[in-house]
């Protein structure tokens, strides 16, 4: 299960499409819209996303993770549109023999998915919105500043 949704994501369909007599473990993972960020009160989120070209990526991301661990299985979700506070924006579950390569897997996936899948993010808050770009989780990075060389100092120097 790849998918793109407008609706609230079904955690227990998410589970079942990677259930597998084999597995011993499923780790899911479950990004939710908290109502904060860098100090200011998050109102709702709204997300658009090139569709066809997400769900792709996705299951590229999961041939890449397969080919990482020993994976049975693997789904993910994303929802669109708006998301409230306390509703979930993305899910990933993975199922695999053991838990280490599971949860292992599932943390590279989302971080993968958060870096590389076209989905955008507008965040509505008390007093204004803003589009938060990828590998941000908050306001868009500060341009790097030239750092100074470091003084040398000698022996002879007053401190």
């Amino acid at each position: 299960m790849f998918a793109i949704t407008r609706d609230p994501i079904d955690l227990p369909a998410l589970t079942r499409a990677v259930a597998d007599r084999r597995a011993g473990a499923v780790v899911t993972f479950v990004g939710t819209t908290r109502n904060h960020n860098v100090g200011r009160k998050v109102i709702r989120l709204e997300y658009e996303a090139y569709e066809r070209m997400a769900k792709q990526e996705m299951r590229r991301l999961a041939k890449q993770a397969q080919s990482r661990w020993p994976l049975h299985r693997i789904a993910m979700v994303h929802r669109i549109g708006i998301v409230p506070v306390g509703d979930a924006s993305v899910a990933i579950a993975v199922s695999a023999a053991h838990r280490t390569e599971a949860f292992e897997a599932c943390h590279w996936l989302i971080d993968r998915l958060k870096e590389i899948v076209p989905i955008w993010k507008k965040e509505h808050y008390r007093g204004g919105q803003t589009w938060i770009g990828p590998q941000q989780g908050g306001l868009p990075k500060p341009k790097p500043t030239a750092r100074r060389p470091p003084r040398h100092t000698s022996k002879h120097t007053k401190r």
